[in-house]
């Protein structure tokens, strides 16, 4: 085997011997390398490091995912922007006239818009990582790599949606801010990273732990594309957290997304009803569902290839 070192995780080295235990890792023709592949029975094992030196497939991966999406298309990347535009709409018309639900004051346009923006990253990042063992099993099964690199690049990559996105947000901001309309951003602009990086990892923490569940249990994969409709509802996209009775506000508030979307319109709209309660509970429950992700994921991909 002679191929490249990134692609197959082998190197060859002439000058000193290959770091080892138990068998030679030498090949028929006499030839040692410096990186040996063994399964890994710990069970728990986080490939950081070994992510971190895959960063080239990492990129190559977030250059597909990113450019492959609309490629074919006629509109092309004109879909980052009217994804979201027709989905405020329809928000506007239905939620806004015709339910006539209240948005704290905040002109209903921009209201939906900021909450289709968070929550449109998030999902993205969800439901795009839930199948990574299925739909890349072919390549899983031929080249050794780091199987996290591939759910990794789905959220970097999806960070580059959510930022063409962030930007049309930006301009409707201005353009209502300028009409005279009562938003105005503030201080907590500067915690928009934070919360980033906690829909990233909320996300991927999801995303990975329903796509290890998938191997075995392939109905999960039926159930991904209404469950996260349904978790937007629970959500408050479509409606401010101040119009949800104080009973099922207690219930409400253990859903991560809460805080990150009323903490997102705090930020740019100056309209929140969010607590440093509610904050802390989102980041504790984030965090939990990340680590079952990644110590299920761990395990799943050593024996995954056996049950796709």
């Amino acid at each position: 085997m002679t191929g490249s070192g990134k692609a197959l995780g082998l190197r060859k080295m002439k000058t000193e011997p290959a770091i080892r235990s138990g068998a030679d890792p030498v090949s028929p023709a006499g030839e040692q390398w410096t990186t040996v592949i063994r399964p890994r029975h710990p069970w728990f094992h986080l490939e950081v490091g070994e992510v971190w030196r895959y960063r080239d497939l990492v990129r190559l991966f977030v250059r597909r995912d990113f450019v492959a999406q609309y490629k074919q298309t006629i509109l092309g990347p004109l879909w980052f922007f009217l994804q979201p535009l027709f989905t405020t709409l329809v928000f506007t018309v239905v939620f806004g006239r015709i339910a006539k639900i209240p948005t704290d004051g905040i002109p209903d346009f921009l209201f939906y818009l900021s909450g289709t923006v968070c929550w449109g990253y998030f999902s993205a990042c969800l439901v795009e990582t839930s199948d990574t063992f299925v739909k890349n099993a072919p390549i899983f099964g031929k080249v050794y790599f780091p199987r996290l690199v591939v759910p990794v690049a789905v959220v970097i990559s999806n960070v580059l949606k959510f930022s063409i996105q962030f930007l049309l947000f930006l301009f409707f901001l201005i353009y209502y801010y300028q009409g005279g309309a009562p938003v105005a951003a503030n201080l907590w602009v500067a915690a928009l990273p934070l919360l980033m990086v906690q829909m990233a990892l909320l996300g991927l923490g999801c995303g990975i732990l329903i796509s290890s569940l998938t191997t075995k249990y392939r109905d999960l994969s039926l159930v991904v594309s209404f469950g996260v409709q349904l978790w937007m509802f629970a959500t408050p996209v479509v409606y401010p957290l101040s119009q949800i009775p104080e009973p099922y506000r207690r219930i409400l508030v253990f859903n991560p997304m809460t805080a990150i979307v009323e903490g997102f319109r705090l930020a740019f709209l100056g309209a929140s009803s969010i607590g440093v309660q509610e904050v802390i509970l989102s980041v504790a429950v984030t965090l939990m569902l990340l680590f079952l992700g990644l110590v299920l994921f761990s395990r799943i991909e050593k024996t995954f290839m056996d049950t796709v």
